[in-house]
């Protein structure tokens, strides 16, 4: 096992650490928290038993089964975080059975390894950005006190006072006092950068290989910029920082950190479930999309530009409102590589009522910090949000449930004036939200069903 494991998987992630954590920004769900949080800390159990039964313990998929808006992609985005695992969230209903146009299921894994990639490449570059910055600053100095070519050794006393003058240039680099000065410098342009490639359907890899490969092929070119030693300065640190890192470790730790810890979340997966009541063909090619993603979920081994990557310990979480068909419409190996299904509920009006004010990114919080920009203080009095809260509620079952979505349109239309007066109209310090207010902008959408339907 290599030290990398550990990067994402902490000892000090247990699941009742992982649910406080969920708990600052997801109201309820108290079952699909429980579960994701058992399931990420089995990963981290499977890195510590011994090697020998370590390839024999897969992970526990789950289906999230809930109407929209109730929490289901907020918690495995989060979970993602919490783990600093690569994440990616997919969209079941975008792929389409092999021999259709569309996207091939393996996309999602590839795609997968590029933000693994990426993720590896930039904690690699704040590590050598130490290294990276002196080397910079060597380059600048080369720049702004060139070094005389050809000089005799003997001649020690010039080569003190160049030193001295050179370490003096440093101190003051250092210090900021040269940062406004121009220099031009030069900078790595790859030739090949506008230009693009485009592989067969269904190997969406390929163009980008070829791209890769003409890019090596075509020596790359340097590009004279004016710019000021600030800019000079960070320009060049990312340079000599790419030049410091080495990609083939990038490419082993990205490969091995998806293996081991990456995240699929296959959301709107009961758009794939056809019904068993049709024989139509657009459900047969929902059945075909279902066994493409088998040999995926199950485990097999994907081709990348990166190398090959096994997907046999990757947590897949699959999510849907199953409002249509039933999970039971899936098919039955599909069924069987889900084994942990959790209903998540319908939410409340104590739950809104939380949502607005509870999370470290509550909706109100989030308008009082935008209004705060504008040198605004935005209040809202307990009995105002009260009533957001039962308005929000009480149209979500008029007319469609659309969950926690609900309140961003009900803000939206309540604090619509608002927000167009700041700071022109609105000269005050303190705007308070009071109960009659929230009744007298919103009374209309309660009470005109017809009106309702066109405010999401």
């Amino acid at each position: 096992m290599t030290e990398d494991s550990f990067h994402f998987l902490q000892d000090s992630l247990t699941p009742r650490r992982i649910v406080e954590e969920l708990d600052k920004y997801i109201i309820g769900q108290d079952n699909a928290k429980r579960s994701v949080a058992i399931a990420l800390r089995n990963r981290w159990r499977r890195q510590n038993v011994p090697e020998s039964l370590r390839d024999e313990i897969m992970p526990n998929n789950i289906i999230l089964i809930g109407p929209t808006g109730v929490g289901k992609t907020e918690i495995a985005r989060r979970l993602s975080k919490l783990a600093g695992a690569p994440f990616i969230k997919v969209e079941a209903s975008k792929f389409t059975e092999v021999g259709y146009v569309g996207r091939d299921v393996e996309s999602m894994i590839r795609d997968l390894v590029e933000i693994a990639v990426n993720q590896v490449r930039a904690e690699k570059t704040v590590e050598v950005q130490e290294r990276a910055g002196d080397l910079a600053e060597e380059r600048i100095l080369d720049i702004i006190f060139p070094q005389p070519q050809g000089q005799s050794t003997g001649e020690e006393g010039e080569e003190a006072v160049q030193s001295q003058t050179r370490e003096k240039l440093r101190e003051q680099l250092r210090a900021g006092n040269l940062d406004k000065r121009m220099v031009e410098i030069d900078t790595t342009v790859s030739s090949s950068s506008n230009m693009q490639v485009f592989g067969p359907m269904g190997l969406e890899d390929m163009g980008v290989d070829i791209q890769n490969l003409l890019s090596n092929m075509i020596p790359k070119k340097k590009k004279r910029r004016k710019v000021s030693i600030a800019e000079a300065r960070e320009l060049l640190r990312q340079e000599e920082a790419q030049k410091l890192i080495d990609p083939d470790a990038v490419s082993r730790l990205a490969l091995e950190r998806v293996q081991n810890a990456g995240i699929v979340f296959l959301d709107e997966i009961d758009k794939i479930a056809g019904s068993k009541n049709t024989g139509s063909g657009v459900d047969v090619s929902r059945e075909g999309v279902q066994r493409d993603l088998l040999p995926i979920v199950e485990g097999s081994s994907v081709n990348t530009k990166y190398g090959v990557v096994r997907t046999d310990h990757i947590l897949f979480i699959a999510s849907g409102a199953f409002h249509v068909s039933k999970p039971s419409d899936l098919i039955p190996e599909m069924q069987g590589r889900f084994p942990i299904r959790v209903e998540l509920d319908s939410l409340t009006e104590e739950d809104f009522v939380k949502i607005l004010t509870t999370p470290k990114n509550a909706l109100l919080k989030q308008y009082s910090a935008m209004l705060e920009a504008e040198g605004v203080e935005l209040t809202f009095e307990d009995a105002a949000i009260g009533e957001i809260a039962r308005i929000a509620a009480e149209v979500n079952d008029r007319v469609e449930n659309i969950g926690a979505r609900r309140l961003h349109t009900i803000l939206t239309t309540l604090l619509d004036q608002i927000l167009f007066d700041v700071p022109d109209v609105i000269t005050e310090r303190r705007v308070n939200i009071t109960p009659e207010l929230v009744e007298k902008k919103l009374a209309s959408i309660v009470k005109d069903r017809d009106l309702s339907q066109y405010i999401l």
